[in-house]
């Protein structure tokens, strides 16, 4: 018997309390988590998530030209800007028929790689240990400390930490050490990213067509320098991550029903390999397979498709629980894709944003962000895909497609292998993420630090590539274009915390339509208008609760770690209502509980 199975059938009569977390505070928009918690059986029974916030990019891009479009739509955010600026290029070189040299391939990748290492480690370790630290365990689990404290740890030859709770001291905010190493960390990672897009995190210097960054030697030495800073504290990463998460499943049997999920993950590849890209969409699907993260949409474990082609016709912008009307009887803008295929008018070529301000009701309309799924061709089913929170998608496809195999990465079918040098006091190191067997908060919050290092391994890939250009004298990074009078064109990227998709449509020279999709609108969706819960709302439904604290007390922490474990762009800053602790109403039935689909 599951230790779910065991929790339903020793199910006591139901004392449901309504409590909700608003706002979860993110750049794009004001995150709110309402639930409602069974205190009985220690359960989380429904959840709806929200946006308070109507940005409207999709409306104000029509009419501008194209190639402002990677600058304006930077600021859609203010902590992965440049990976919007990044796909925006993608999409307007497929637009426009151009391809960048070889050398500001690797400048903007060697970019993005310090955007990963440097946003994973001030959200991994600023903002979601904050949740595993000891003076949050300590008010949230004072057995599970306790526990904590009488526990070696067993990779403290690498990291140097004894116990479990010298560890969850080292995370505690502004004083431990970790905490305030992880802050140097970003600062240099930061510094290498500007040495390669000149700005943080607007950048200054990444066009279509190429870069503006002046490839002179000292750009590459200088980053490289700070790469080798950051080399040992991944590697310690790891294993303090690896740590914590193990014992969390050792001291909380059945934790890993926290946050869990089926698995529906999607990844759509990053960092192009210069030696294949072309930007055609008629060969995306081999360029795209080329990538050094592969793209995958995986179901239940398998890989259903890493065809690029694929996945942007199987797209689909749905209403769902959203305060839009629909745009499904208006002229679509693209009906065929270049390669003939049909392009349905919920692909978001075809979608035009008609916001509806109205009540929020939770069985009716109730957010700002719409349902993005993805159309299954061979089960006609709308799929909620989720991303991870990035890293765990990322990985399990890459794991899983097997197809990258650099001097750094090896991807094997089950597993990634990740080949660090020898850094400033530890040795090479050879890190190696295997397919979890669930898709839950630990398992998405352990990626991270694992993600950390493949970036910090593909840089070192980048560098050796860009230096080996500029020693040969081939240091061309622009190629000129011509903006087209029609075109549409699409950008594949991964945003820090997931995939990113930019859409574009120009005419006589314009935006006619314009559609970036992030991966928190993916994650953070609404009810869809088949009823299916977007993956915050899916994975925090139905989960237990561990915390040891009574209603009158109670700090929310295992829901809070599952709607970090996604990475909704920076929740800094909580505030909790509690519904003064009442109870509204006491239920049993005898299919309470039950699975939900």
């Amino acid at each position: 018997m599951t230790t779910t199975e065991a929790r339903r059938a020793g199910r006591k009569p139901a004392q449901i309390v309504d409590m909700s977390w608003d706002p979860i505070t993110r750049i794009i928009g004001n995150l709110g988590i309402y639930t409602k918690i069974d205190f009985a059986n220690r359960e989380v029974v429904e959840c709806h998530s929200t946006s308070s916030l109507f940005r409207g990019y999709s409306v104000f891009m029509k009419g501008k030209d194209p190639r402002d479009a990677g600058f304006i739509t930077s600021r859609i955010c203010g902590i992965c800007g440049d990976n919007h600026t990044t796909c925006s290029n993608y999409a307007q070189q497929m637009a426009y028929g151009v391809k960048p040299p070889p050398l500001a391939e690797h400048i903007t990748n060697l970019g993005e790689a310090a955007e990963y290492m440097f946003d994973h480690t001030i959200f991994q370790d600023n903002l979601v240990f904050v949740d595993f630290c000891e003076a949050m365990v300590k008010a949230t689990n004072p057995s599970v400390l306790a526990r904590a404290e009488r526990t070696e740890a067993p990779r403290g030859h690498l990291h140097g930490y004894r116990t479990i709770a010298d560890i969850m001291r080292a995370f505690n905010p502004f004083e431990g050490e970790i905490y305030k190493q992880a802050l140097k960390m970003s600062r240099i990672t930061r510094e290498m990213f500007c040495l390669m897009e000149g700005r943080h995190v607007h950048p200054s210097t990444l066009y279509p067509g190429g870069v503006g960054t002046m490839p002179q030697p000292t750009v590459f030495t200088d980053y490289l320098a700070r790469l080798m800073r950051v080399i040992d504290f991944v590697k310690q990463a790891v294993a303090l991550n690896d740590d914590v998460f193990d014992f969390f499943y050792q001291a909380l049997p059945g934790y890993e029903e926290v946050g869990r999920r089926r698995i529906l993950l999607a990844c759509w590849g990053a960092w192009q390999n210069p030696d294949i890209v072309d930007y055609r969409y008629e060969t995306m699907n081999h360029w795209g397979k080329a990538m050094y993260v592969t793209p995958g949409i995986i179901v239940d474990g398998q890989l259903v498709t890493n065809n690029l082609v694929d996945i942007n016709l199987g797209l689909r912008i749905l209403l769902g629980s959203s305060y839009y009307d629909d745009w499904t009887s208006e002229e679509p803008f693209v009906t065929h894709d270049p390669l003939g295929n049909p392009v349905d008018i919920r692909h978001p070529w075809n979608q035009t944003t008609l916001p509806h301000p109205q009540k929020r009701a939770f069985d009716h309309n109730y957010s700002w962000v719409m349902s993005p799924r993805w159309h299954h061709p061979e089960t006609g089913q709308h799929l909620a895909l989720d991303t991870g929170g990035g890293p765990l998608a990322r990985l399990w496809s890459t794991a899983l497609n097997g197809l990258v195999d650099t001097p750094y990465i090896k991807a094997t079918g089950h597993s990634v292998r990740i080949t660090l040098p020898h850094g400033e006091k530890l040795p090479e190191t050879t890190l190696e993420w295997t397919i979890p067997q669930w898709s839950n908060t630990i398992e998405r919050d352990r990626a991270r630090p694992y993600f950390i290092a493949y970036a910090a391994a593909m840089a070192l890939q980048f560098l050796e590539q860009a230096q080996t250009l500029v020693r040969a004298g081939e240091t061309k990074v622009f190629e000129n274009f011509q903006v087209p009078d029609e075109a549409i064109g699409c950008g594949f990227h991964e945003a820090v915390r997931g995939v990113l998709s930019h859409h574009l449509v120009i005419k006589n020279q314009k935006i006619a339509n314009y559609h970036p999709y992030p991966p928190t609108p993916w994650n953070a969706s609404p009810r869809d208008p088949y009823g299916t819960p977007g993956p915050y709302e899916d994975a925090v439904q139905g989960q237990p609760i561990f915390e040891e604290n009574d209603p009158d007390t109670f700090k929310g922490v295992d829901i809070m770690r599952t709607v970090r474990s996604f990475d909704p762009c920076l929740p800094c800053g909580v505030h909790m209502y509690l519904g003064n602790g009442k109870t509204l109403t006491t239920t049993h039935t005898p299919t309470y509980g039950t699975d939900h689909v």
